[in-house]
């Protein structure tokens, strides 16, 4: 095909490249799209219809751009970034003095399961002890970091990629990577409804060390580098060291035992992997299409709108008068942090929360209960989503239960933002939707949003 290119990668694969077609007409970029068709096809969707038109691109760049690191070449960002000091010595000293610990930490980068192909977080801390009168430019340990958190990994392989590159771009006397990884725990529907101790997130901590930090002599310089992060909340202890496991972190492992019988959907997931430039036969990804659909499978079309409307309607029922009251005093009442999990139908990537509802209730009428709200926050969140319209639903649906006074306040963490865009922790979106008093009366919407916490558990 006219415009391609053979690339051979340092430190990567070999990859077909397009050097004269635009992104969106690339071969990989195109093959992917069609690839989320049929995912979306497999979920009951119509992806032509408004809102699913421009997802499978979408999905497609935000894919090739969260695995760009194959396409990149280490020995590019470490050769012209070493420079000469005076004083450094090839041999391992305090740091501040001749062949000082040098230390870079806070890194944030998001990586992709190789496992579920869903993005996860990482703080990364990176050291290394200089030697042959050289120092490398600070900002390039990050870029080195970056090149192999933009593969589809898993934490101990991602620290031991980038201090194994870092050993051999720089040649310092030695390298020590430490990683703090966040993993989002996605729920089924079930397990999200009745688990009120549900645990969103599994974290793991590793390391990795070269040269004097994987030598049994010198275990006073991990001493030194663990000390330096423990401001950071890392006790030394905690830290694993960089042996093998047969273990997997992924929560997809626990909960994607069944087979699943969509040929279409588990051959669209491979082809994705393909585009990329992975093997779908490597040992490591032989299961993902399965896991991920699995997880897909949390989103599609069912006959939840059948049980959901038989449960609200039995509920709605039980909200008769208590009886000839005189007066009615109508007070504000509130549900807050009820916890949510979607799946934006932009990117195909979770995003998730907590939703606060006000609204006047008297005592004329029984209380609605928790389960209620908590049931229609869930039944909207499991569904291809936008939050915007996630926030209107809630409120609508509502209303029917508590009264035409209703306001409410979606807060979540997008994945889609986080991992791709701004790219910053804890990062959070708030969205509102007033009904009734609480559109026309500033006032009243002033008395709850006061309520809010301030701190709201949207974040792992």
């Amino acid at each position: 095909m006219r415009g391609i290119i053979d690339v051979k990668l340092g430190n990567g694969v070999n990859l077909g490249g397009c050097s004269e077609l635009g992104f969106e007409e690339e071969p990989e970029t195109l093959a992917i799209e069609e690839a989320v068709k049929v995912l979306l096809q497999g979920l009951g969707e119509d992806f032509n219809r408004e809102g699913l038109r421009k997802t499978p691109f979408r999905v497609s760049k935000a894919l090739r751009e969260g695995t760009r690191g194959y396409k990149q070449n280490v020995k590019d960002i470490v050769s012209g970034a070493l420079f000469p000091e005076a004083g450094l010595e090839s041999r391992v000293g305090h740091a501040g003095g001749a062949g000082g610990l040098v230390i870079v930490r806070d890194l944030d980068l998001f990586s992709s399961c190789e496992s579920c192909l869903l993005p996860f977080r990482v703080k990364c801390h990176v050291g290394y002890v200089p030697s042959g009168r050289r120092v490398v430019g600070l900002s390039k340990l990050s870029r080195v970091a970056e090149v192999f958190a933009k593969r589809l990994q898993e934490p101990q392989r991602l620290a031991n990629e980038i201090c194994a590159a870092l050993q051999h771009g720089i040649k310092p006397t030695g390298v020590a990577v430490v990683l703090q990884c966040s993993h989002i725990h996605f729920p089924n529907f079930e397990s999200a409804l009745f688990d009120p101790n549900y645990e969103g997130w599994v974290k793991m901590l590793v390391r990795s060390g070269s040269g004097v930090f994987d030598n049994e002599n010198t275990a006073d310089i991990w001493t030194d580098f663990l000390s330096l992060l423990r401001f950071r909340g890392i006790n030394i202890e905690d830290v694993c060291c960089s042996v093998s496991t047969n273990k997997s972190w992924c929560p997809s492992h626990t909960f994607c035992k069944a087979a699943t019988s969509d040929s279409a959907m588990l051959g669209a997931v491979a082809s994705i992997l393909c585009s990329l430039g992975e093997d779908p036969s490597r040992k490591e990804l032989v299961e993902t299409p399965t896991r991920f659909v699995k997880w897909l499978m949390n989103f599609k079309n069912t006959n939840l709108d059948l049980k959901l409307n038989g449960f609200v309607r039995s509920k709605r029922d039980s909200l008769t008068s208590n009886g000839d009251i005189p007066s009615y005093e109508e007070h504000l009442c509130s549900e807050l942090n009820l916890s949510f999990w979607s799946q934006c139908e932009h990117h195909l990537l979770p995003f998730h929360g907590v939703v606060h509802i006000g609204y006047y209730g008297s005592n004329r009428f029984s209380p609605v209960g928790k389960s209620l709200l908590q049931s229609i926050v869930h039944f909207y969140g499991f569904k291809l989503q936008v939050q915007e319209r996630l926030t209107r639903q809630i409120a609508e649906t509502g209303s029917l239960f508590l009264g035409e006074d209703i306001i409410v306040v979606v807060e979540a963490s997008h994945t889609c933002m986080i991992s791709r865009g701004i790219e910053k922790f804890d990062s959070s979106t708030a969205t509102i939707a007033v009904l009734g008093r609480f559109s026309t009366d500033p006032s009243a919407r002033a008395k709850f949003l006061q309520i809010i916490p301030n701190s709201s558990p949207c974040e792992g």
